[in-house]
């Protein structure tokens, strides 16, 4: 190449260079320019109309979902659910032949045949009925089954799922599901799923029972999950606020005494056609319900069945009502079991009481009539105490008061005008009062626990689960002392007159095994304009305690006009009662054997002569320590309580002489138990049982001695 030919070429790659820098210039400079130009863009967004773009970017690419909060479980005693969540669905059917996969598989009905003929068998609709729905006259993107369709169970779902039907989808919605169906129903209650208008969200709502009272409670709070994305869909970032699933609600209710009264309950009503029956189950000495129900319970498709007659209705108690007359004119000191009276009628403040028996036993004394059941009993009791000691009696049981049941509404608070003589004489006998089954329970208890009035309940605690912590906790609480023990334990002694009695009207009663206090009644039914009128219009009721001498169980169980007259009302009650009773009985003594099991109960051998007292101990499988020289048992480490076979009682004489035993494989608690009870100082050292003692065996020691020993583990 010349050198002229060089300098052109040198020329022209200078020159490129030039035109390619001032192109990469005017490149750059307009860069720069549409950034100030988007910057001054988004500043004067920013001003006109005040929203930040890092908001709206979150806004645009952040998804937001629910988290469920758990709606709380209710529990029995055992443990055992009673109410917990589940799933319905309804079913849809899709028509539109243009929704396809993206590989064109069908997602609509492609087969009416054989789809009507599946859904038919798990719908309750025909076959025809089916086609009809899937057939509509208008071109429809999709149709629905009506109230066939809807609240689908999850294993029908499944099996119509299992079909492969194509077109065939599920809407999920929350329920509540009742495993045992009616099981103390007008207790639980109900919830049921609501959909908000707002929001479209469907949730659970409780309607009645404990579901309605602690809906909130029950609920929980739901928590959020929040997560931003790029443009491309790729998660970028995130946050979640957990859900606060809601608290458990654990009851009181015995599952296997619960479902016995359940069926039993059924069996009575449908026999003796009663318009309404009432049962319930206490324990005596805690104030628990361990079972409880009603005929007619809840039903859903009669929504004017929605009540809890055992709070909600006030009804005069009839002669259950005597055992409250009779512990008042006891503890008052107004009654006199052998004086007589003139039974039959008693003419009073203008009219007259009538017994059941109108014509009356003839003069017979009060503890007769109280066996018997005679209204002029009591009334000539009332009027003995005075109608203002006999309110007082009626104020201290807790009648005209609501007794607020933990999850029970809309209590009923009875009433008794009192205004004469003849309506006050009348409340002894139960007519011209009105109580509720809760107030006749509470009064009771006072009765079957020594005179100390319980409170009943049936919530035993509420549980947070998220954190296990007991929020809300009932336990035994005595809401007043009406009578005295001596009262109670009188009045339970004339009860089982009523049941064992040659006179008794209880006698059906007995059951096999354990023996009944209990008081029978009979009340006419009041009306605005009177009493009703008829063979049947009565509220038959029973209460019954036992066992009688000391009561664990009290059960109360009213019947209101059975029409079927082919038995008494007294059986009917019997069949409810005696079956329910006995199993709660029966599974106690189980419990109590049970636990009784390889014990001894230590008797008292306080004040007998050494040698007798030490026979008597080592016959029953107990080994003795005579702590002293006396030459009598002046008191026992152990007196009327169970203990383990082989257990060390031990007996202290008296005396001016203690000595020590050979407490060779002694327990640590034995060793301290002498050590106390012989005034010694003990120093120990190790676990297990005794290896050495500082003082030798049959040593005789001083008060405030110190005894050194070791232990070892075998």
């Amino acid at each position: 190449m010349n050198k002229k030919a060089k300098r052109t070429m040198g020329h022209k790659t200078a020159k490129n260079r030039k035109i390619f820098g001032q192109w990469l210039f005017f490149f750059v400079g307009a860069l720069f320019l549409l950034l100030i130009v988007r910057f001054g863009y988004i500043g004067i967004m920013k001003k006109a109309h005040g929203v930040s773009l890092n908001n709206r970017i979150d806004i645009l690419y952040t998804q937001k979902s629910v988290i469920q909060a758990k709606r709380g479980t209710i529990y029995d005693s055992q443990n055992n659910k009673i109410a917990d969540n589940t799933s319905t669905y309804k079913i849809y059917a899709v028509l539109d032949k243009k929704q396809k996969t993206t590989s064109g598989k069908p997602l609509y009905v492609t087969n009416k045949t054989k789809t009507a003929k599946v859904l038919s068998k798990y719908l309750g609709l025909s076959e025809k009925e089916v086609t009809k729905i899937l057939s509509p006259s208008s071109k429809t993107y999709q149709v629905e089954f009506g109230n066939a369709g809807a609240g689908i169970s999850i294993e029908t779902k499944r099996n119509i799922e299992n079909k492969k039907l194509t077109g065939i989808n599920f809407v999920e919605s929350p329920a509540r599901e009742y495993a045992n169906g009616s099981f103390a129903s007008q207790l639980i209650g109900i919830a049921q799923p609501t959909t908000n208008a707002k929001t479209g969200q469907t949730k659970l709502i409780g309607q009645l029972g404990l579901e309605s009272i602690f809906n909130k409670e029950l609920t929980g709070t739901n928590g959020v999950k929040k997560s931003k994305e790029d443009t491309s869909g790729y998660q970028i970032d995130g946050t979640k606020k957990s859900a606060k699933n809601g608290d458990d609600i654990y009851t009181t209710l015995n599952n296997k005494l619960q479902t016995l009264l359940e069926g039993k309950m059924d069996a009575t009503a449908s026999t003796s056609k009663a318009t309404s029956l009432n049962a319930v189950l206490m324990n005596a000495k805690t104030g628990a319900i361990v079972a409880a129900t009603q005929r007619p319970s809840y039903n859903t498709d009669d929504k004017t069945m929605w009540r809890n007659t055992l709070i909600e209705d006030a009804y005069e108690p009839g002669s259950t009502m005597k055992v409250f007359t009779m512990s008042a004119a006891i503890d008052s000191g107004n009654f006199n079991p052998n004086a007589y009276y003139q039974s039959g009628t008693y003419s009073l403040g203008g009219g007259q009481i009538t017994d059941w028996n109108s014509s009356g036993w003839g003069s017979i004394t009060y503890r007769e009539g109280f066996e018997r059941s005679s209204n002029v009993a009591m009334a000539h009791l009332e009027q003995t105490m005075g109608a203002k000691t006999w309110k007082k009696y009626l104020n201290r049981f807790g009648f005209m008061k609501k007794v607020n049941v933990l999850g029970m509404t809309n209590e009923a608070k009875g009433s008794a005008p009192f205004s004469g003589a003849l309506e006050q004489a009348n409340t002894a006998y139960g007519q011209g009062i009105t109580v509720n089954a809760m107030q006749m329970l509470q009064g009771f208890s006072a009765v079957a626990n020594n005179g100390k009035m319980l409170k009943p309940y049936f919530v035993k605690k509420i549980v947070d689960p998220n954190t296990n912590k007991v929020v809300q906790k009932s336990t035994k609480k005595v809401v007043g002392t009406p009578i005295k023990s001596s009262t109670a334990k009188s009045v339970l002694k004339y009860m089982q007159d009523v049941i064992y009695g040659d006179k008794g009207t209880g006698s059906v009663y007995q059951i096999d095994g354990y023996r009944v206090a209990g008081k029978t009644g009979t009340a006419q039914i009041g009306t605005a304009s009177g009493y009703e009128t008829g063979s049947t219009a009565y509220v038959y009721s029973f209460v019954g305690m036992a066992p009688a001498k000391n009561p664990k169980y009290i059960m109360y169980i009213t019947l209101t006009k059975p029409k079927n007259t082919s038995s008494s009302a007294e059986t009917f009650i019997a069949s409810v009662f005696n079956p329910v009773m006995k199993q709660a009985l029966d599974t106690d003594k189980a419990k109590h054997e049970k636990s009784t099991q390889g014990r001894v109960k230590v008797p008292s051998v306080k004040g007998q002569n050494v040698a007798t007292a030490q026979a008597k101990i080592s016959s029953l499988g107990l080994q003795y320590v005579v702590i002293g020289n006396g030459n009598k048992v002046q008191a026992q480490s152990v007196s009327s309580s169970l203990v383990l076979n082989n257990s060390r009682i031990f007996l202290m004489t008296g005396g001016d002489t203690t000595t020590v035993p050979d407490m060779n494989g002694w327990s640590k608690k034995d060793v301290v138990s002498f050590a106390k009870l012989a005034n010694l100082k003990i120093e120990t050292s190790g676990s297990g049982y005794l290896t050495s003692q500082s003082i030798q065996a049959n040593t005789a020691v001083n008060t405030g001695q110190t005894l050194t020993v070791k232990f070892e583990k075998k």
